[in-house]
């Protein structure tokens, strides 16, 4: 793994907190020199935590490119090879399997894309507003055209992006600008359900009324013509500037719920400020008996935690469908 010299100085002490909060987050802030190895054995301890059989999704991070292909190391905040991530998993196949990062304006992408379905990648990743990828560009129709042909999902993000800084283009985050994708025959997961921030609706023109993110997501899941093909990725939407609206909304959508999948966002439910079980009781979606349990399970596990407190979640006496936890078959290409 590659850190933006960036986050490492003191002369920029928003970037170097940040990586201070993932490290922190990822038990790995005391290892200096072998952050990389200690971040993977946190993993491999709290997996044991969890049920025999449960699999985790380890993600390659792509470097920013430009719209001639060309890496842009300095403005990425970090780089995960895809080697690095198969690796990982190869040398751990119990617990992991692994997702390919490659930038769609890369002169290459289609091979890249054709090396990792041959080395075993369940998907590929992107962070548009980080990495610099329109994902509305026409430059992105070799990437689009491959991943349908080797039926291999994408996992984007959409809506707000705080984590990660990079390019920080927070317009190519629109979930409607992933519809060239959905057009050209490409599963999408649109991460997070697009649960942060506001964009413009581009179905009302390029200068459309900012709505909620979630709102557009909402609306690709309602657009009979993406049924089988647009999903949501229920990761981090617990978070405290997450969760309001968007969160009763998920558990209410019943219809939605086979084509929600659950993700942990690891490390972020070890990130104490970004998460609290008193709030989520506070918006109805919890019972307070609950709240104590949780809070001791997030002080031993927080992955086990995050699992437990969205299996938890009621609304109306409604919860999340057992099936969005149970992702293999999406993975693995059964449906």
């Amino acid at each position: 793994m590659v850190v933006n010299p960036r986050m490492q100085s003191l002369l920029n002490p928003a970037e170097y907190a940040r990586r201070l909060f993932f490290l922190n987050a990822g038990c790995a802030h005391a290892s200096p020199g072998g952050v990389d190895r200690a971040y993977v054995e946190r993993m491999l301890n709290l997996m044991e935590g969890l049920r025999a059989g449960s699999k985790m999704l380890l993600f390659a991070f792509e470097r920013a490119h430009d719209e001639r292909g060309e890496s842009q190391g300095e403005r990425s905040g970090f780089y995960v090879p895809d080697a690095y991530a198969r690796d990982t998993a190869r040398a751990h196949p119990q617990v992991f399997e692994w997702v390919a990062s490659v930038h769609p304006y890369r002169t290459d992408c289609v091979e890249a894309l054709e090396r990792a379905k041959r080395e075993g990648a369940r998907a590929v990743k992107w962070l548009p507003a980080a990495m610099g990828m329109d994902p509305a560009s026409a430059l992105c129709d070799r990437f689009y055209a491959a991943a349908s042909r080797l039926q291999l999902p994408l996992i984007s993000h959409a809506g707000l992006e705080r984590a990660v800084m990079g390019t920080d283009v927070q317009d190519y985050g629109n979930p409607l600008r992933l519809r060239r994708a959905l057009d050209a025959g490409v599963r999408v997961v649109v991460a997070h359900c697009a649960s942060m921030g506001q964009d413009h609706d581009l179905d009302k023109g390029a200068s459309g009324p900012l709505v909620d993110s979630f709102e557009l997501f909402g609306r690709l899941m309602d657009e009979t013509r993406y049924a089988a093909r647009v999903y949501g990725d229920i990761s981090a939407i617990t978070q405290v500037n997450r969760a309001g609206g968007a969160l009763a909304r998920v558990i209410e959508r019943e219809d939605w719920h086979a084509r929600l999948l659950n993700g942990s966002d690891y490390p972020l439910p070890g990130l104490m400020p970004i998460f609290s079980v008193d709030y989520i009781v506070s918006l109805g979606l919890l019972a307070a008996a609950a709240a104590p349990v949780l809070t001791e399970i997030r002080r031993h596990n927080p992955l086990l935690f995050d699992f437990v407190l969205k299996r938890s979640l009621r609304r109306n006496g409604k919860g999340l469908a057992a099936g969005v936890f149970e992702t293999r078959r999406f993975f693995e290409g059964r449906v």
